[in-house]
């Protein structure tokens, strides 16, 4: 499958793949697209180590590892344990990583070798506050993951991998949710907010990143819980 590195909007890199026409993060900026979906609407939220001791995140398709590379910047910057969870079942080659700009723009260079570099299948403590473990795995075959307080779920889209926005998908990815964990995703379609809500999460849809209307904040359903979507 070939590959190309892009430039985005706000000076950050993509990946595109021309022969299926679909891009890693949007045009509109990879950086700027992560930040919003990813870390202020899924992160954020949950961070206070006062609280929460060590929160677990679990992301869908590791990619250019941009993801990682942001949530491993925010637990240093708060001083948050994370463990940090990634499937991915095509990993970028050395020679696409090199290329990749994410590091520098962040002032992140070795962290961001270290999240590339790392053994795959195995815990690897980058630091104090991170740890990170990578699995060589396919959505549909992930199993004993829990319990997981976010989940970043940036597979490509719908039109493009609909077999991993199915209602069953949704379920299990339910279960490895602790108590009040929330998922976060770019998409907002509708189909996908039913197949969701089939599923047991309560959904709220909030403002997306810049090209994008809306995006998906999902909450596991607790007892106590009084507040439902909007």
């Amino acid at each position: 499958m070939h590959r190309e590195i892009k430039l985005t909007a706000d000076g950050s890199h993509t990946i595109v793949i021309p022969e299926l026409n679909v891009t890693y993060h949007s045009h509109h900026g990879a950086v700027a697209e992560s930040m919003h979906v990813y870390i202020e609407a899924g992160l954020f939220p949950l961070i206070d180590p006062s609280i929460q001791k060590s929160l677990s995140i679990l992301e869908i398709g590791f990619g250019t590892g941009l993801n990682a590379l942001l949530t491993l910047q925010e637990a240093i910057k708060h001083k948050q344990h994370i463990h940090y969870t990634a499937i991915e079942p095509y990993p970028l080659t050395q020679a696409e990583v090199s290329q990749l700009n994410h590091g520098g723009l962040l002032s992140m260079k070795d962290a961001f070798l270290q999240l590339h570099n790392s053994p795959w299948e195995k815990d690897i403590a980058l630091n104090e506050f991170f740890t990170l473990q990578k699995r060589n795995t396919s959505l549909l075959s992930l199993q004993n993951i829990h319990p997981i307080h976010c989940i970043y779920f940036d597979a490509f889209a719908p039109t493009d991998q609909p077999e991993l926005w199915a209602q069953a998908v949704f379920e299990n990815l339910y279960k490895m949710l602790a108590p009040q964990g929330i998922l976060v995703t770019y998409c907002s379609k509708t189909v996908i907010r039913k197949a969701m809500e089939a599923a047991g999460f309560i959904i709220q849809k909030i403002p997306g990143p810049h090209g994008k209307r809306d995006m998906v904040r999902a909450k596991k359903w607790h007892a106590d819980d009084t507040d439902q979507a909007d």
